[in-house]
């Protein structure tokens, strides 16, 4: 296996969400399990809208006393706003401390194997390796090699997995839309949270037929230009990095035109799409009606 690479993502805040009624009143919100966020431990899952769209996503991590949310850092104030709103009488202490604690993704040899409270196996899908919250106190991992976000891209790209703010807009989607049922986002066996009874109906229903899969060819456009298929819009694109790229696809559009031979194009440029390995949908049968 290659050596293990450390890179500080800059574009990552840090929400710490602590006092007595932390626990019940995140549990009563989020698409997940907050008791699972433990020491060495993190989960991955979101706030979404009433209306079942996704709000704001994060890891969230648990130094014992309190949760600590590794979220977008042009999104820390709005999702302290957010959660504000419910707070009401509950006895919850939410506090910026993007300025604290850094954000790093750690992946390579023996990525999964770091000692420290504040790091976890990246609870979306093993292959990514781990995060890990430091102070600038701390020093660099032993035996790892710097990289940088650019780096950490395009592993996770490579891997087919995306990230909110960068390859959707928060407000926009549903979970499934952006894979989050697929990565462990949403436990639909916790009880309610935020928006849980849309989500659920599509999830017993088998109505999500926007995702977001992966793209190749060379070369790749810029996020939001259309994929096409004989002038039908398929979807867009997302982030990319070299000829693998991310879009967010109406798979049953995508499996017609496949059917028909049709060329699929992402701006001018011709491309293939593939379903991530980890994910468990597959090509839907036949075209919904619009």
């Amino acid at each position: 296996m290659s050596q293990m690479i450390t890179a500080q993502l800059g574009r990552r805040g840090v929400i710490a969400v602590g006092g007595p009624d932390a626990t019940g009143f995140l549990n009563g919100l989020l698409t997940v399990d907050v008791d699972a966020a433990k020491p060495g431990s993190a989960v991955f899952g979101g706030l979404l809208s009433p209306q079942g769209k996704v709000l704001f996503d994060f890891l969230i991590f648990s130094d014992g006393e309190r949760y600590l949310f590794d979220i977008a850092r042009d999104q820390v104030q709005a999702a302290i706003q957010r959660l504000t709103l419910f707070r009401l009488r509950s006895k919850v202490s939410l506090e910026d401390l993007s300025g604290t604690f850094r954000v790093n993704a750690v992946w390579g040899a023996d990525a999964l194997d770091i000692p420290i409270d504040l790091a976890a196996a990246d609870p979306r899908l093993a292959a990514l390796g781990s995060r890990l919250l430091t102070t600038e106190a701390d020093g660099a991992l032993p035996g790892s090699a710097a990289g940088d976000e650019a780096a950490y891209d395009a592993h996770r790209i490579g891997l087919g997995v995306p990230e909110g703010g960068i390859d959707f807009g928060f407000g926009d989607v549903f979970p499934h839309d952006v894979d989050m049922d697929q990565l462990a986002g949403v436990d639909f066996a916790k009880g309610c949270f935020v928006g849980q009874e849309v989500v659920s109906r599509m999830k017993h229903r088998g109505t999500a037929r926007r995702r977001i899969i992966t793209v190749s060819g060379s070369p790749l456009p810029y996020p939001g230009v259309a994929v096409t298929a004989d002038g039908r819009a398929l979807g867009a694109m997302a982030t990319s990095s070299g000829d693998t790229g991310l879009a967010m696809i109406r798979l049953d559009r995508a499996k017609e035109a496949m059917n028909a031979g049709t060329e699929i194009l992402a701006g001018d440029s011709p491309v293939t799409l593939s379903i991530p390995p980890w994910a468990d949908f597959d090509w839907p049968a036949t075209v919904a009606a619009d």
